[in-house]
């Protein structure tokens, strides 16, 4: 097996993990890191060495944000155990705050903080993967951050105000 094969070979369980979180639906994911893997090992000539991580975690990110942009385009449905479940007390509970959280936040500002966080990106990595300054990223943490800890204080989430 080539070096570059195991390499990948090597991220799948990173790769796994992040998709999981990113999708919240072990099939999705199954399905968006086959889609990477695919990717990946079709397009071996284009990668020109490097961290093989970031760009792994590149294609993830730009096959999720494909597969959200096709979803936006669908009519919304809901099922009801999501809008009907009852509020509980207990160690549960707590995970299921971070994952509303986790829901609330913005696309660029979930995948920057589960990059940095779940799968211990540096801020340049996930710049690199998000194809933005760093500082973007560090602001998106920051907002991310934020926004989940204004969650957990029971804080309404505030609207952007756009001039």
């Amino acid at each position: 097996m080539s070096s570059f094969r195991q390499d990948v070979e090597t991220n799948v369980p990173a790769l796994r993990r992040y998709a999981r979180a990113l999708t919240r639906d072990g099939e999705l994911a199954d399905d968006l890191v086959q889609d990477t893997l695919v990717r990946a090992l079709r397009s071996e000539h284009l990668f020109h060495g490097g961290e093989i991580r970031s760009w792994l975690f590149t294609i993830l990110t730009n096959l999720n944000r494909n597969r959200l942009r096709s979803l936006a385009r669908r009519p919304s449905t809901s099922t009801l155990e999501d809008n009907d479940a009852p509020d509980s007390a207990g160690p549960e509970a707590g995970g299921r705050d971070i994952e509303r959280a986790l829901d609330l936040l913005v696309d660029d500002q979930k995948q920057a903080l589960l990059l940095v966080v779940l799968e211990g990106l540096s801020y340049r990595e996930v710049a690199e993967v998000q194809g933005v300054p760093i500082g973007t990223v560090m602001s998106r943490l920051a907002r991310a951050r934020a926004q989940i800890k204004a969650y957990l204080d029971g804080e309404r989430p505030v609207l952007r105000r756009v001039k």
